[in-house]
């Protein structure tokens, strides 16, 4: 048994059991990865796919067993080449990040801008989507980090680090009868307009929907969207009210559109990064890391990443104060 076989069979269910594609993406043939895998069972004595003709139809409940340690073996391969290339080379690599549009936009451009500039021969890949998306990059083992808000549920193989807390603003046109209000607004008189907000998790309960329904309100939400900026321009639209995370809020929408606190009416919502429980961070990724949170000094993050369970990180971790991010002429302050 070799690793090139085990990388082949990876290969082949992460390619939907496609032996040609999977070829492809592992830039050999298909007839080799065919006589790699048929001499993977031969050794191992056990079937790791049932057959339909020529093609592949299932995993069998063996190869679904040997998938899953191949799976560890391989990551362990890989940590032991990060960790010759943090010796030799600390300042070369890849990371690859999985993140939501929100955190792409409005909260990472300054700490890539500082990271590029510190490692310029590391090649940074950044892939946005939604949480269940980003669960699927690293479900394929195609990512380093996860970056993401809730949703901790689909991410129980990650060490999961809390970076920030924040909270949903409301957001309307200048000439809104929701400015004029004096009032402190409450989900009642919010409910009673059409709103526009992001798409809500497939898998996951919503925050949002979760604060209506404890009020037994059922709001009309007329648009959804991933896009903050592509909120904004519905409301623009006088389209509905905005309800967008805190930092989404720019010094320019001001121009044109009044943000309304809505720190009370929806729970507080916190930010996370997370990598696989079982990878050896390099020093480039530490670094990452710590520009992302300065809060976390390199030497906890190492500490963190050594643990064996969520449960030790977060009891390592239950002193620590997070900040809490705001947009535009929003104070940034610490809360535990």
């Amino acid at each position: 048994m070799t690793l090139k076989q085990l990388k082949y069979l990876i290969g082949i269910v992460d390619g939907g059991l496609n032996i040609t594609a999977a070829a492809e993406r592992l830039y050999t043939s298909q007839p080799g990865i065919s006589k790699q895998l048929k001499q993977l069972e031969a050794e191992l004595g056990v079937q790791l796919f049932t057959r339909k003709g020529k093609s592949l139809a299932a995993i069998t409940p063996a190869g679904h067993e040997v998938v899953e340690r191949a799976r560890k073996i391989l990551r362990e391969a890989d940590n032991i080449t990060s960790l010759a290339r943090d010796l030799t080379a600390e300042q070369e690599g890849t990371l690859s990040i999985a993140t939501t549009h929100t955190q792409a936009r409005y909260v990472l451009p300054d700490v890539i801008k500082a990271f590029r500039e510190r490692y310029p021969k590391v090649d940074l890949e950044l892939h946005q989507g939604t949480s269940e998306q980003i669960a699927e990059l690293v479900a394929s083992q195609q990512v380093d980090f996860a970056i993401a808000t809730g949703s901790q549920d689909m991410f129980s193989d990650l060490t999961l680090l809390s970076i920030y807390h924040w909270h949903r603003i409301v957001l309307v046109p200048k000439k809104h009868p929701l400015v004029r209000e004096t009032r402190p607004l409450d989900l009642e008189t919010l409910a009673a307009y059409p709103l526009v907000t992001y798409v809500f998790s497939v898998t996951g309960e919503s925050s949002f929907k979760r604060a209506f329904s404890n009020e037994n309100l059922d709001p009309r939400v007329v648009f959804t969207a991933r896009d903050a900026d592509i909120i904004k321009t519905y409301v623009h639209m006088d389209m509905g009210v905005g309800v967008i995370a805190s930092m989404a809020y720019e010094c320019k929408d001001q121009e044109s559109l009044k943000a309304i606190d809505a720190k009370g009416l929806f729970p507080r919502v916190t930010t996370w990064l997370g990598f696989p429980r079982d990878r050896v961070l390099r020093g480039y990724m530490v670094d990452f890391i710590h520009l992302f949170a300065p809060h976390y000094s390199p030497r906890l993050i190492r500490s963190a990443a050594a643990l064996e369970t969520q449960e030790q990180v977060n009891e390592l971790l239950a002193d620590l104060s997070l900040p809490v991010r705001g947009g535009c002429d929003q104070d940034t302050a610490a809360a535990a």
